[in-house]
């Protein structure tokens, strides 16, 4: 099937900056156990019984990046693909998706890459109502908690002025659903980009929007405890037992050559700077997996200028904040690192790297390599920065 005769299109808003959940990143370039929040939430479409018009709004500068990783996520499925650039907020992101429909599109939805773990069958709940009712459809679950309405301060010192009845409550997932005629005629009457969904534009202009069962594993990652529990989910592990920790680390590099980088050797590349080896790829793991269990930090394990560790491996650090990691009760699930600096080329290396840094920590790890366009330190040519993430399982009582 042509991308003309795709009857369905899947606006998939990645355009966030994830500042909650505390990555360098993207929201949707993040890690989750090997693949980034984007390619997991376009591999579900390539399962649809048709094919689909799918459109990445992507943070700007990162178009193409967003494009190939859907692309790849898609697979062999005979699906449209397209990127464009996402704006400050959600309403400019799928105003300038739909400006890039194909002709044939009649059914839009509109769904976030943070919500990467629905599955197909909520997918195809929205495709088929929305074409039966000729109506907007949106995805959600009963609201279980209890509402209160309060006066004053949220955090403290407010007072509670009433109980809300959540018998007529929803919390609202996606993908969202709407005739394609009528979701451009409601944005283009829009008034304002205040809505926090799609759904709030479409009956915003007088439009009806109709209710379908949402899904538990439909919830938006938005902060790193949200990221533990999908971990958790996809590693058929106990998200209650599940810890991430994140972190960071940044070497300037030194004046003479024999780089040590991700457990490997590269004697024609300058070294970094540092009391022991300089392997900022190891120092960052061992940071995330020990602030995964709170254990603190590489500096509080081993003192940041000891004599006895001058030189030492990073080997020497992996091996020892995993071995606190199980006297605390912990074990390594996995770990993803991302460096980021102009050299050494690193591609032709990784899997090697991998290996070696998996054989360290005692669980896969996983490595990417990027750049920041000229900028700072690491874009200057002046040194390299990591950032890494641990996801550890609590897997017997703590020893304290």
């Amino acid at each position: 099937m042509s991308p003309a005769e795709c009857t369905v299109a899947v606006i998939v808003v990645a355009a966030g900056s994830g500042v909650r959940l505390g990555q360098q990143r993207p929201k949707a370039f993040v890690e989750l156990v090997g693949l980034t929040l984007l390619e997991r939430a376009v591999s579900t479409l390539a399962l649809l019984s048709e094919p689909v018009q799918v459109v990445v709004a992507a943070p700007s500068g990162h178009e193409q990046f967003a494009r190939d990783i859907a692309d790849r996520a898609l697979g062999s499925s005979a699906n449209a693909v397209s990127a464009v650039t996402g704006g400050v907020t959600r309403h400019e992101s799928v105003l300038a998706a739909l400006a890039a429909l194909e002709p044939g599109v009649t059914t839009v939805l509109v769904h976030d890459a943070a919500r990467c773990l629905t599955p197909v069958e909520v997918v195809e709940r929205v495709i088929a109502d929305v074409r039966e009712s000729g109506q907007g459809v949106v995805p959600g679950l009963p609201v279980t908690d209890t509402i209160k309405v309060i006066s004053g301060s949220l955090n403290s010192g407010g007072t509670v002025t009433s109980t809300v009845d959540r018998s007529s409550l929803l919390a609202v997932q996606t993908p969202q659903g709407f005739p394609r005629r009528d979701l451009e005629s409601a944005y283009q009457a829009a008034r304002t980009a205040d809505y926090t969904d799609d759904a709030g534009v479409f009956t915003g202009a007088g439009f009806i929007v109709r209710t379908c069962a949402g899904d538990e594993r439909s919830f938006k990652i938005t902060t790193p405890a949200d990221l533990a529990r999908a971990q958790g989910l996809l590693l058929g592990v106990d998200g209650a037992r599940v810890r991430v920790g994140m972190a960071t680390d940044t070497h300037a590099f030194a004046e003479n050559t024999g780089l040590r980088l991700a457990g490997l050797d590269w004697p024609d590349e300058r070294a970094l700077a540092g009391h022991s080896d300089g392997d900022a790829v190891a120092h960052a793991i061992v940071d995330a997996l020990l602030v995964a269990a709170g254990l603190g930090d590489i500096g509080g394990m081993v003192g940041v200028d000891d004599p006895q560790y001058a030189g030492a491996s990073g080997e020497v650090f992996v091996r020892e904040a995993v071995r606190r990691l199980a006297e605390a009760g912990f074990t390594p699930v996995n770990v993803t690192a991302q460096i980021v600096g102009n050299r050494p080329r690193f591609a032709g290396r990784r899997d090697k790297a991998e290996r070696v840094l998996s054989s360290w920590v005692g669980a896969p790890v996983t490595l990417s390599a990027t750049t920041t366009d000229g900028l700072g330190l690491t874009g200057e040519g002046r040194g390299i920065s990591v950032v890494a993430t641990a996801l550890v399982e609590l897997f017997a009582p703590t020893s304290n």
